[in-house]
């Protein structure tokens, strides 16, 4: 998978599934190919934290909550907030369980997709998918991932599919109607993730990149952990050595201060909340 224009980054699509174990063949392979690719990058994933490898490296920051039991998660990990955020949605009647690709849970996803056209501050992009792209897009990836969803009676308001990767599990797509926010189904669904992982004792459970604002808030009250992986970067052109010298290599997101970043988010949601306003 080959990023940007100007700065054409190469990395493997399926990083959070695949380990590299023998980089320099890897790296052979690309400058044999007639694809452009001025830089190369890859990480270690968990349980590596520690470098292997002499390459340039930076870390990259990873939200990762260990797996004990369920119980050590909700009397140790999360914070009192979670708790009570877990008893209001049972209160309010959210059930959650293990799920099926069915016709139902798909038109429910698809339901869920449409509710609206912004979601956390940008356009979101599953937004006006009818059920049968819904259901060619999500069915790829079956094979690796369990189906947890949130439910209201019958009607599916949130659903996560867990998707495993080895030492740790990952939480693919974790999403609930906005209507329904009150009722803490995302809550919900994560703890019953906890629930599976435990089962299956697998080590870790990853909510992406640790990130920055009120979504790393989340996660933190959930119990989950900023870990660090090794990244790292290769050039394999004159461009991609000058780019890694100047520290070009990163987006500009990630280079801006906390205030700034999150200054600018505000700027955009309220962009996208007049744009969107009317629909």
């Amino acid at each position: 998978m080959v990023e940007n224009k100007l700065l054409r980054i190469g990395r493997i699509e399926e990083e959070w599934y695949e380990d590299i174990e023998n980089p320099e063949s890897l790296i052979k392979a690309i400058k044999d190919t007639k694809v452009k690719v001025d830089m190369f990058t890859f990480w270690q994933r968990l349980p590596n934290t520690q470098p292997r490898f002499p390459y340039y490296m930076e870390w990259d920051s990873i939200a990762a909550l260990p797996i004990k039991t369920y119980d050590y998660w909700l009397s140790v990990q999360v914070d009192s907030n979670t708790r009570r955020a877990l008893k209001r949605a049972a209160k309010n009647g959210i059930t959650v369980r293990m799920s099926d690709f069915s016709e139902h849970f798909v038109n429910g996803m698809t339901n869920v997709f449409n509710e609206t056209p912004v979601r956390q501050g940008r356009p979101f992009p599953h937004y006006g998918k009818d059920a049968e792209t819904v259901r060619r897009g999500f069915s790829r990836y079956l094979f690796r991932e369990d189906l947890i969803g949130a439910y209201l009676g019958e009607e599916l308001i949130g659903f996560i599919m867990l998707a495993y990767a080895g030492a740790f599990a990952i939480l693919g797509q974790i999403i609930s109607m906005v209507q329904h926010r009150d009722k803490s189904p995302n809550n919900a669904l994560i703890g019953k993730a906890v629930e599976v992982c435990a089962e299956k004792k697998i080590p870790y459970l990853v909510y992406s990149m640790w990130g920055r604002g009120s979504l790393r808030e989340f996660k933190r009250r959930n119990g989950f952990e900023k870990i660090d992986l090794p990244r790292y970067y290769i050039p394999l052109t004159m461009k991609g050595r000058f780019a890694l010298g100047l520290r070009l290599h990163r987006r500009l997101s990630e280079m801006l201060p906390e205030r700034v970043f999150e200054r600018l988010i505000n700027i955009r949601s309220k962009w996208y909340a007049f744009r969107y306003g009317n629909m």
